[in-house]
Parts: structure tokens; C-alpha cells; sequence
């Protein structure tokens, strides 16, 4: 499969899946956290999806479109381990993460710490959504919606 078909795969079964779960991140109080806002495409997404939530971003840098862009108080610029600490218990409803990078050494480091952090700012019974597998006790696998491929996107709820 090529790299762009790879992509476009990836991108689709993360919308399918934000999708699906808008129902259960509805019957859930708290926040929706994006880490990784990239050029703001699934950020601007999740406005759609939640409106009237408040959404918090995370990412090295702004690098979004402007219409992408949360205002400053819901923009967290830095490193996404270390600045994601301060929302640690949170009570987010859903926290979504796309910020792995293909490389499976990189990939490998952000797996050493993402799992906990995700676990540690959602709500009971909130929903996480990953690029990457959030292997965590405290994180159990939901199904994937029909026509997504097991190991392409990752959709979890905390107990």
C-alpha cells in the first residue's frame, strides 16, 4: 500500500471514529483535550462534533490554520509530556492523541509515557482516542467501528 493510501486510511478511520463516539462523549462531563494539534484539521473537527465543549490543544508550537486555531486559553504550546501534567486529572470526556510519527523508535519513547497520561486526564468512563495502541490497566479496548482495521486507529474508555 502506498504512503498516501496508508494516509488517507489513517485519516478516515480517525473520523469514522470520532464519529461513532460522539454519543458516548456526550452522556460525559468534562472537556475534550487534543494532543497534537498539527495544522488544527482534527481540532476543528472536534468543534463540529462537540459544540459548546470546551476543547484544549496541545503541540509544540501553533502551526494550525488560523480558523483552526483555539483561543490562547485553550492552546497549550511545549513539550505534550511535560505540559500535558498540568491537566492530569482533569475529568476530560474524551482526550484524543495523533502525534505518533511512523518511526518505530520515536514512536516506542512517546509509548512510554502517552498511556498514562491519557488514563490520567479523562473522567470514568471517558473515551480515548490514539494513532498509537494506550496499553494501561486503567484503559480497555472498546470495538472499532465496522470497516476500520484493528491496529490502524485505537479507541479505549477508562474504567
Amino acid at each position: 500500500m502506498s504512503r498516501l493510501d496508508s494516509f488517507i486510511r489513517r485519516l478516515t478511520a480517525q473520523r469514522d471514529i470520532l464519529n461513532a463516539i460522539i454519543g458516548l462523549v456526550g452522556e460525559i462531563e468534562g472537556p475534550v483535550l487534543e494532543f497534537g494539534l498539527g495544522n488544527g484539521r482534527t481540532y476543528d473537527h472536534l468543534r463540529e462534533c462537540f459544540p459548546g465543549r470546551r476543547i484544549v490543544a496541545f503541540d509544540w508550537e501553533v502551526r494550525s490554520y488560523s480558523a483552526s486555531t483555539p483561543e490562547p486559553q485553550d492552546m497549550v504550546t511545549g513539550n505534550i509530556r511535560e505540559s500535558g501534567q498540568a491537566f492530569l486529572g482533569i475529568g476530560a470526556a474524551l482526550a484524543h492523541a495523533d502525534i505518533g510519527t511512523g518511526h518505530d523508535e520515536i514512536d516506542a519513547v512517546t509509548l512510554t509515557w502517552l498511556p498514562q497520561l491519557m488514563a490520567g486526564v479523562l473522567a470514568p468512563d471517558a473515551i480515548a482516542v490514539s494513532g498509537l495502541p494506550l496499553e494501561h490497566p486503567e484503559l480497555v479496548a472498546l470495538p472499532l467501528p465496522e470497516g476500520i482495521k484493528e491496529g490502524r486507529y485505537f479507541l479505549y474508555r477508562r474504567r
